[in-house]
């Protein structure tokens, strides 16, 4: 049997070139997406960069490991989380008509079966967890029980984009603290690895700027996926899906324009805390520029350009990484 292109997924390699017999599993993990590894990935590397760039390291290898570890962990654990989501809601998939042709909705692959999936990802992506510092270890335990509620949030609020956020940017806390064992060994003239001595770790580390980061980021994801919470709109009513693209209603546009600028008020103070040089600030006003762009856009009754606006979101993360890695420069 063929397996057709999802609504939203687009031109993709899935649909191009994957085996037949593959590409139920492939579309499961939502491979066949990529938009949703890249915002789940950006922030865990913006944050690997903060560390680096607040104390001023250049990257060595275990920071390149980092960012390769990042990126595997990342697909694996969208993988797993897409599943997992896909198996609360398949009942609700099934009314939706952009979702009705998912794998488990369509009947392609069974409940359990989607099970297997999610703990082989999980397992896998346990490996590259252990590779890293204990806080980091720790901090990506904690994700869990976010990862875990995330599928009920949309059931009893109308802000389940506001846990999307607490849940998609966790990676900024966690490749912060996996990059400054390392970065700050030097600042602080520590004679030994200070994550296998854990009071000694939270003691030196300074939390701050990459907490602001997370906040940024958790603004960042509540404007970005109430835009794309627009594609649904209509279905979600129908079926009382809750989101805060229905909460808001016409208010949408000024409700991601005030999303969008707490936002790049986060990533301020982040450079802020951090002591970012001018060119992180340059990059900054780029970052906003890309946001605002977005809003003036924003077409509350367009699907389609919601899908482009809330896609273009990967371009604006990277502003944001190059804005952190310069601002280390000067």
């Amino acid at each position: 049997m063929t397996f057709a292109p999802l609504p939203d997924a687009g031109a993709n390699w899935v649909d191009r070139y994957a085996p037949e017999g593959l590409k139920p599993w492939l579309k499961l993990g939502r491979f066949d997406r990529p938009i949703g590894i890249w915002l789940l990935l950006l922030p865990g590397w913006q944050g690997i960069a903060l560390a680096l760039a607040q104390y001023r390291q250049p990257p060595g290898l275990y920071d390149l490991w980092l960012f390769v570890g990042f990126a595997i962990g990342a697909c694996l654990m969208r993988a797993a989380g897409c599943a997992f989501n896909d198996i609360v809601d398949r009942d609700f998939d099934a009314q939706v008509a952009r979702t009705a042709q998912r794998p488990i909705p369509s009947g392609r692959i069974t409940v359990k079966q989607a099970w297997a999936f999610v703990v082989a990802c999980s397992l896998i992506s346990l490996l590259v967890l252990l590779t890293l510092p204990t806080v980091a270890i720790l901090l990506g335990v904690g994700s869990l029980a976010l990862v875990a509620a995330y599928p009920f949030m949309k059931r009893i609020t109308w802000w389940p984009q506001a846990w999307l956020g607490l849940t998609f940017n966790w990676g900024a806390l966690m490749g912060f603290a996996a990059a400054w064992s390392l970065a700050a060994k030097e600042a602080y003239n520590l004679q030994f690895l200070p994550q296998f001595n854990l009071p000694l770790f939270v003691d030196h580390i300074d939390w701050m700027p990459p907490i602001l980061l997370w906040l940024g980021g958790v603004f960042w994801t509540l404007g970005y996926d109430t835009i794309y919470a627009l594609q649904d709109i209509e279905d979600d009513a129908m079926i009382g899906v809750k989101s805060s693209a229905r909460r808001l209603a016409s208010a949408v546009r000024p409700g991601v324009a005030v999303f969008y600028g707490l936002t790049v008020v986060m990533a301020a103070l982040t450079g802020l805390a951090a002591g970012l040089g001018p060119l992180f600030w340059l990059g900054l006003v780029a970052y906003a520029a890309h946001l605002a762009r977005q809003v003036a856009r924003l077409d509350r009754n367009d699907g389609a350009l919601a899908l482009k606006l809330f896609k273009s979101n990967r371009e604006a993360g990277f502003v944001l990484l190059a804005a952190i890695a310069l601002g280390s420069l000067v």
